[in-house]
């Protein structure tokens, strides 16, 4: 692969991980509500998720994703009732008073999973890298699987710096934000209705 393809490549995903959606939208609530560790933990989490949809680009699985209306519609439900879960434990939050050392309990390997079940439970995702990835693939570069491979390392490995650049903004003025019951309370009641507009919005859509 030339340097061209790469650069152009980059700078196409760094704009589109830059642009607001779902997954900023969560590393910054985790990184506000459990603090910074907690937000790069998240954004570990859904950059390891890249993995396993870049795998499956490569090796054709979402093609059969695509094909297959059962299967899509399989595991948009269960990414849906997931995040829906999400925002019911987000409520369970508001309702009592914040203390900061709930902070510090917080188990990274569960929040670095969470992060991993929010990219891979959203079929969309499998999809936008089985449209996105084949664009930047070159005939005459080698095997176009590998190709695939290497480009979705090179997105995961952006992501990875700019979501790390998210949770620790973000974290900085959530620890001081939480010292506040009120303003506490309102940050998980905002969590809770973000996740509840993702959720819905993915048990709505279509392919």
């Amino acid at each position: 692969m030339d340097l061209s393809t790469i650069l152009s490549f980059l700078g196409v995903s760094m704009l589109l991980t830059i642009a607001p959606g779902p997954d900023n939208l969560f590393v910054v609530m985790q990184s506000v509500s459990y603090g910074k560790k907690a937000g790069l933990a998240t954004a570990l989490g859904l950059c390891s998720g890249i993995t396993v949809h870049t795998t499956a680009a490569a090796l054709g699985i979402s093609a059969i994703l695509y094909h297959s209306n059962v299967a899509f519609q399989i595991i948009k439900y269960i990414g849906a009732f997931y995040l829906l879960y999400m925002a019911w434990q987000s409520l369970r939050e508001g309702r009592k008073p914040p203390k900061a050392e709930k902070v510090k309990k917080q188990s990274l390997p569960a929040l670095y999973r969470r992060g991993i079940f929010m990219n891979v439970l959203n079929p969309k995702v499998s999809l936008f890298f089985l449209a996105f990835l084949p664009q930047f693939v070159t005939p005459d570069a080698g095997s176009p699987v590998s190709q695939m491979i290497v480009l979705g390392l090179l997105f995961m490995a952006q992501t990875i710096v700019i979501f790390s650049f998210i949770a620790l903004f973000s974290g900085s003025f959530g620890r001081s934000l939480l010292e506040k019951p009120e303003v506490a309370r309102a940050i998980n009641y905002a969590k809770a209705s973000i996740f509840s507009i993702i959720g819905v919005r993915l048990a709505l859509m279509s392919k």
